[in-house]
């Protein structure tokens, strides 16, 4: 809404505004370009022009809208739903998204998945055999043995703190 508040304000025209993502109706003029900067910096925003970095932040972007906000059941594998959301080979996605991040693609899909998972057990809503499911674990023992890995505690464990150990988004 921000974006779309400040592109109105700058009287720009835009046919779309989604998440990392702007499609302006106009060619617009480089101290256009410049207005729309910085009025998304005082917002909190930043405007992207490489594309690299554009594409790193649409990986991240669709791996947490698939595992924290999607409520279907994560039926296909990640790579594949990747390749196919951002039209590019998954290797090539994998190798930028190492390079630049420091991690790869799995482990910080990993990361939010666990997250998540956290965030089911507060909520208390679903057992852990349903979020095994939801999450697209073959088996609770996987899901409990790659939570272990991460939190270095038993889903078990973790539901008994209920001290809510979660970790905002962006810090994952």
């Amino acid at each position: 809404m921000a974006v779309k508040e400040e592109l109105k304000r700058l009287g720009l025209h835009f046919i779309m505004v989604d998440l990392g993502e702007v499609e302006i109706m106009e060619n617009i003029s480089a101290e256009q370009r410049e207005q729309v900067k910085i009025a998304l910096l005082k917002s909190g925003l930043e405007l992207m022009d490489d594309k690299r970095a554009i594409l790193i932040e649409k990986i991240k972007n669709t791996i947490i809208e698939m595992v924290h906000h999607s409520d279907e059941l994560i039926k296909t594998n990640f790579s594949d739903y990747l390749s196919e959301k951002l039209n590019h080979d998954y290797t090539f996605l994998s190798k930028l998204f190492s390079e630049v991040q420091g991690t790869t693609i799995e482990q910080f899909i990993i990361s939010h998945k666990i997250e998540r998972i956290k965030e089911l057990m507060i909520y208390d809503e679903l057992n852990i055999s349903e979020i095994a499911m939801k999450m697209n674990y073959s088996s609770v023992a996987h899901l409990s043995n790659q939570f272990k890995k991460v939190t270095g505690l038993s889903p078990s464990h973790f539901k008994q703190l209920k001290d809510k150990r979660r970790i905002p988004i962006e810090d994952v």
